[in-house]
């Protein structure tokens, strides 16, 4: 059984957690799922969604998947220092960290993704990337995996991701199985993205 952690903050993009969520949900025996902010309490998607949330340090299982969503709440995140030192101490303890469009922003600025390839949201990529210089950034990726992040682009991009997190960890086979389930249309081919524009 691995824990998923994931790192919720105010007007955080609701499918960027919800996406995720139901793919790794659809593996109970597998996957446990918990909530946390900083300091608890109700957290509120950008569509007004609100979530129940731990305070990272009342956390009581160990951090094994750290799930990061992106959203308008990470311009102001990305100056936030205590955070950011929360964000490193989770990514440190995780086997595994997945980023959601801008929550790449977040990794980099806090200087996780230092030397390694990501990606993000290319909507918002001109302002993802002067997060940090130090960060091989992918622009035409659906999703990239170095080491033990796993970065992906917008929104919807995060089901891909899951998915191929789920292949990658299990069998190509469950993801597809679990992408009809969910009548999902799986890019199964992380180098290809629709939305890329040079």
């Amino acid at each position: 059984m691995n824990t998923i952690t994931a790192l919720l903050f105010d007007d955080f993009e609701t499918l960027d957690l919800f996406g995720p969520i139901e793919m790794f949900g659809s593996m109970p025996e597998h996957y446990r799922i918990q909530f946390a902010s900083m300091t608890g309490g109700i957290i509120r998607s950008k569509h007004g969604v609100a979530m129940q949330t731990t305070a990272v340090a009342e956390l009581e299982d160990q951090t094994d998947i750290l799930l990061v969503p992106g959203g308008m709440g990470t311009r102001q995140l990305v100056h936030n220092k205590p955070f950011l030192q929360i964000l490193t101490a989770l990514v440190e303890q995780a086997d595994w960290v997945l980023s959601v469009c801008t929550g790449s922003a977040l990794l980099a600025k806090a200087g996780v993704l230092d030397g390694k390839r990501a990606t993000s949201n290319k909507l918002s990529w001109q302002w993802v990337i002067l997060q940090s210089e130090q960060v091989n950034w992918i622009k035409q990726a659906r999703w990239v995996v170095d080491d033990k992040f796993y970065t992906s682009s917008g929104v919807s991009a995060g089901m891909d991701m899951a998915l191929g997190f789920i292949a990658d960890r299990h069998d190509v086979e469950i993801a597809r199985h679990i992408a009809i389930y969910t009548e999902y249309r799986w890019q199964e081919n992380s180098d290809i993205d629709d939305f890329y524009r040079p």
